[in-house]
């Protein structure tokens, strides 16, 4: 994907982080997306059963057309009879085609194969996204092209993506949670990275990776500002910080004397507070009102 176009997917993702969150919350359903358009020969997309690919041999029509690779990973193809498949790129399919056809069928034939369904390979994107679901492996597919088919991430995301890759040797039939397979590789990627145009944050993915959006996490401000209420918490956010998140102090606010009102282990507990201390997830900001 070009840079031009991965920067305008981000736009997008900023965008549905900016909107107001939706009035219910995304159920789990499976989307059912339409299939992906045929990927050029030269993509490091592996075959796999159930992939359907569209196999085209210049100037031989009988030979050319759709091909179903087998639950046993090979397609059925005319003259030549079962041909692997499964494991191998397009472009190996391709050398392999060449090579049959050649001995005692054809002169010199020109074989292009690309994958016109994607069916045998898919990652999970779960969590705050608009249409959680599974989704087709597309070639070389990234994260923000996996979070674009998801319908962009909701106006309740936190500031960071999950990926989840299994190390087995088989890919999970379902989504890993972060945490529930302590053998996983979870790579931290922060959203304000791919929504200013940091590639190098726009991970590939693999068969069975889990794409997981978490919650933003949340805290209160009440007392003397002039927008009181609750925000998403940022990363490292410092009172002062969410003073202005709140739109500031009211004219009978004070800088001093500024409380938090923290539970911890299930107890309540009142903490002094300067400006630059650290608000947590769950704090309540309680800005006094000045003497004078």
């Amino acid at each position: 994907m070009g840079l031009m176009f991965a920067r305008l997917v981000c736009s997008v993702l900023l965008l549905a982080v900016s909107a107001p969150p939706p009035a219910g919350t995304a159920g789990a359903q499976t989307p059912s997306p339409a299939a992906a358009p045929a990927v050029p020969a030269d993509s490091d997309y592996v075959i796999g059963a159930h992939d359907v690919l569209n196999v085209t041999v210049f100037g031989e029509p009988d030979l050319s057309g759709p091909f179903r690779v087998d639950g046993d990973g090979t397609i059925t193809y005319p003259l030549v009879g079962r041909v692997p498949a499964s494991g191998t790129t397009a472009r190996s399919l391709e050398d392999r085609l060449r090579t049959l056809l050649t001995n005692g069928y054809l002169k010199d034939p020109q074989v292009r194969v690309e994958v016109e369904q994607y069916r045998s390979q898919s990652v999970f994107v779960i969590g705050e996204v608009r249409e959680p679901g599974r989704y087709p492996l597309t070639g070389d597919m990234t994260l923000i092209e996996a979070l674009a088919a998801a319908g962009s991430m909701s106006g309740t995301a936190g500031s960071e993506v999950l990926v989840v890759h299994s190390t087995h040797k088989t890919p999970p039939a379902g989504p890993v949670v972060p945490g529930a397979d302590q053998t996983a590789e979870v790579t931290h990627v922060n959203i304000t990275d791919l929504q200013t145009g940091r590639m190098s944050s726009n991970v590939m993915l693999h068969d069975g990776d889990t794409i997981f959006v978490p919650k933003a996490q949340t805290f209160y401000i009440t007392g003397q500002v002039k927008n009181p209420g609750a925000y998403v918490l940022q990363p490292d956010m410092t009172v002062l910080q969410a003073i202005s998140l709140a739109g500031g102090l009211t004219d009978r606010g004070s800088n001093r004397r500024i409380k938090v009102v923290r539970f911890v282990n299930g107890r309540k507990h009142e903490i002094e507070m300067d400006l630059t201390d650290r608000v947590q997830a769950g704090d309540t900001v309680v800005v006094p009102q000045r003497f004078f």
